[in-house]
């Protein structure tokens, strides 16, 4: 029988993940229970179990009482103390070994799928992955194999409650980590990750070998390495930019593919004035502005991106000359919008600027501003008659002669459409129309008399 037990117990401990230490502890305190059941006189009773040889001894006070028999309830009673604890082992052994998993990637299966919220079978316990950690452009079916990325591990009533992820930026960092063996070596290193999930992610990496290039590392030959992930991330896409120490020259690697023709940094402030071509400004900002928002979460820098010919310099403004710009630059004022932004104390307050200078400045900011906005773009210049004009020559015109319609002019501006004017031309031509019937009439009548 001892031979037996210890088989038992050797068997729940592999397969379990319990030790044997607290499988002993939860069979000596059954025994303990199913005794005081049997024999509830005795009020000293202690069990002790051989951890070599399994053998059972019951003691009361120190002395050992033999031929001790168990009924049906004190055997129930133990074989459900045994279970609990066996239970509570498990479900702790569980807790400690995903703990040290948080922040990792582990693989399961999709079990079931309840409400766009998956389940995952992890082996020996079930994860959750909810719908706000999913990417949305991802679809999977009932048995499908899956990497998911570890966010928390809770303990509760029921067990462990494990947190996935798979829309979490770190999940492409251990995807990289696993695929690219520079990584795991830590000759290249990740530097940051911004992501999102489904469209786009964006990483910086650098290496602490010259020799060994860090982009084309994480590429890999013909870029099988990065194509891997792309397929494990089902179809989205990666850029990887070169991470730099020169916050300039970061920001321009992780605004790439774009050409920028110049940065102004604001280090006070974490943010960056960028102006590119007229043609490299649509490739900057992205797709709905997604390539500009991954950059600036990338860097850490507010990034404010405009085409060149939207630069207006400080020195077109009023009471701005070379040295008061210079002034104005080293308080951090680099465009008309950080003029716009400021009021005449705050400009008042900059040592060199009086407080005449600073109104001044912002009353310029401002004619200009409107200036800019009263002009219409790209548009050619045409002699545009203004309504007034075009109707008094319409009325100058003499009684008897057809009235041509204006020409609709394209403009957007919408106080240069002559609207009153192009209806009094359509009546006038329906009046002219209707005399034209009517002498067509009087013309057939007189051919019919004769």
């Amino acid at each position: 029988m001892n031979t037996e037990l210890l088989q038992s117990l050797h068997y729940i401990e592999k397969e379990k993940n319990v030790s044997r230490e607290i499988l002993l502890e939860a069979l000596r305190l059954a025994l303990l229970s199913a005794c005081k059941k049997t024999f509830p006189d005795k009020e000293n009773l202690d069990v002790q179990i051989d951890i070599e040889t399994g053998d059972i001894r019951l003691l009361d006070n120190g002395e050992l009482i033999t031929n001790a028999e168990f009924g049906r309830i004190a055997a129930q009673t133990a074989k459900q103390v045994i279970i609990q604890k066996i239970r509570e082992a498990e479900r702790e052994a569980i807790y400690n070994d995903y703990s040290s998993k948080i922040h990792d990637i582990v693989n399961g299966t999709v079990h079931r799928i309840d409400q766009r919220v998956i389940i995952v079978d992890l082996g020996k316990t079930e994860g959750i992955l909810p719908m706000r950690e999913q990417s949305h452009k991802e679809h999977f079916r009932q048995g499908d194999p899956i990497k998911v990325y570890v966010l928390e591990v809770n303990k509760s009533s029921r067990g462990p409650e494990i947190l996935l992820s798979r829309s979490h930026p770190n999940l492409v960092k251990k995807l990289f980590e696993i695929e690219v063996p520079e990584i795991s070596e830590n000759i290249v290193q990740i530097k940051g990750a911004a992501r999102e999930a489904g469209a786009r992610t964006k990483i910086a990496v650098t290496s602490s070998d010259d020799k060994i290039d860090c982009v084309g590392s994480c590429v890999g030959m013909r870029g099988q390495r990065v194509k891997n992930i792309v397929r494990e991330l089902q179809g989205e896409k990666i850029d990887i930019v070169r991470f730099s120490e020169d916050a300039e020259t970061y920001v321009r690697n992780a605004l790439s593919p774009a050409q920028l023709a110049e940065v102004h940094l604001n280090k006070e402030h974490r943010t960056a004035n960028i102006f590119v071509q007229d043609d490299q400004l649509s490739l900057a900002i992205g797709k709905k502005g997604q390539n500009v928002r991954l950059a600036s979460k990338l860097t850490g820098w507010k990034l404010e991106v405009r085409s060149l010919s939207q630069k207006i310099p400080l020195s077109d403004l009023e009471g701005v000359g070379a040295k008061t710009e210079e002034i104005l630059r080293a308080a951090g004022i680099t465009t008309l919008k950080d003029i716009l932004k400021s009021t005449a104390e705050d400009l008042a307050k900059i040592k060199g600027i009086g407080p005449k200078t600073a109104e001044k400045i912002i009353d310029s900011a401002h004619k200009i501003l409107l200036k800019e906005g009263k002009t219409l773009p790209l548009i050619p210049e045409l002699e545009i008659q203004t309504p007034i004009e075009e109707f008094q020559s319409m009325e100058s015109e003499e009684p008897g002669q057809a009235q041509e319609e204006p020409q609709a002019v394209e403009t957007p501006a919408e106080e240069l459409k002559p609207k009153k004017p192009r209806r009094k031309a359509k009546k006038a031509a329906a009046e002219e129309t209707v005399k034209e019937v009517d002498q067509t009439e009087d013309f057939g009548k007189e051919e019919s008399k004769e």
